[in-house]
């Protein structure tokens, strides 16, 4: 049994599975192997320090794989932006056929750079206004993230098993499902719902061929799904991290009635994440992690855990659910 759909067909792709853009993560290793299984891996583009190291970040993944990867530009709120126009350019003069989009409205001006070269734009949103409203502007998929996700859920704080059915009863272009996937029954919940794909962020970090610290690997393995803590709440830019006694500090600063970022910027800093993620100090920093951290027990090769999403969803379609049906249907004669 094989899974078609609209996202499948416009990415040119296996399986129905994305990987998520991940700061720090979304490199070669990990998006050349994706891709290399049947899933779309997403290469981040702001994890190279310039549009240059892009270039070559881009190269070394074509040498990992021969099928579609795509690349992941999420335009942050900065004093002192990157040079976003310049990334772009390198993303369209690789030839590059999908990237994933994220941020501020100020990324419409990259999609009409990426549209003008044939360029497939995956959308990222937390909210069916905001599907809609990208929809109108011409992206050609959403990925919907819901509260479960890693990172910046929004501040509606709608699940999933809401979000997705909900953006698909008015969204018209294709839905990725995105927040608190990490293995098959996910899969078909996310199709069941609505969604044409999935798209796993958290899950992957626990891959053999993430290139984070080992460390990182084990918390993912033994945190559950009460494993997380929302941060910047009171700064109205909620981010979903790892629960750790950093970001534990983090919260119980911010609960001080008078408290401001500036208090907590010592903890979040970016480049005390990295060293999180490149060395395994989990005291340095916060780390990020959706609580799809309930659904993951191993570490195994991105190929390995593909394929039995695959399984699994196979499984479900193909014995379980059938059986169901069937069981209902000799019950009711």
């Amino acid at each position: 049994m094989t899974f078609k759909t609209r996202v499948t067909e416009l990415l040119q792709i296996e399986h129905p599975i994305v990987q998520g853009g991940m700061q720090g993560v979304g490199r070669a290793e990990l998006a050349g192997a994706v891709s290399e299984a049947g899933g779309l891996g997403l290469l981040t583009g702001l994890t190279q320090p310039s549009p240059t190291a892009l270039r070559d970040e881009i190269e070394r993944c074509r040498a990992m794989t021969s099928k579609p990867f795509g690349v992941n530009m999420t335009v942050f709120p900065t004093i002192n932006p990157p040079d976003y126009r310049g990334y772009a350019q390198a993303i369209i003069d690789a030839g590059i056929p999908v990237v994933e989009t994220a941020g501020t409205p100020a990324v419409a001006e990259l999609w009409e750079m990426f549209s003008a070269h044939g360029i497939v734009i995956v959308h990222k949103c937390t909210s069916v206004r905001h599907a809609l409203s990208a929809e109108r502007k011409g992206v050609h998929v959403i990925s919907i993230d819901g509260f479960e996700c890693a990172g910046h859920p929004g501040e509606d704080d709608i699940p999933g098993l809401i979000l997705i059915p909900a953006a698909a009863d008015k969204v018209k272009i294709p839905l990725i499902a995105s927040g608190g996937i990490a293995d098959g029954r996910g899969l078909v919940a996310a199709l069941a719902l609505g969604a044409e794909g999935v798209n796993m962020g958290t899950r992957f970090c626990a891959t053999q061929e993430a290139p984070i610290h080992p460390n990182v690997k084990q918390a993912y393995v033994e945190n559950d799904e009460r494993g997380t803590n929302l941060i910047f709440r009171k700064f109205h830019n909620t981010a979903r991290v790892g629960k750790s006694a950093v970001s534990d500090e983090v919260v119980r600063i911010s609960a001080e009635p008078d408290a401001e970022f500036k208090d907590v910027q010592h903890l979040v800093a970016g480049a005390k994440g990295r060293i999180v993620l490149e060395q395994g100090d989990m005291s340095a920093g916060i780390f990020w992690a959706s609580m799809a951290q309930g659904l993951i027990h191993d570490v195994p090769t991105v190929k390995q855990l593909i394929d039995r999403i695959m399984r699994e969803a196979e499984e479900i379609v193909g014995a379980r659910l059938r059986a169901m049906v069937a069981d209902t249907a000799m019950a009711a004669a």
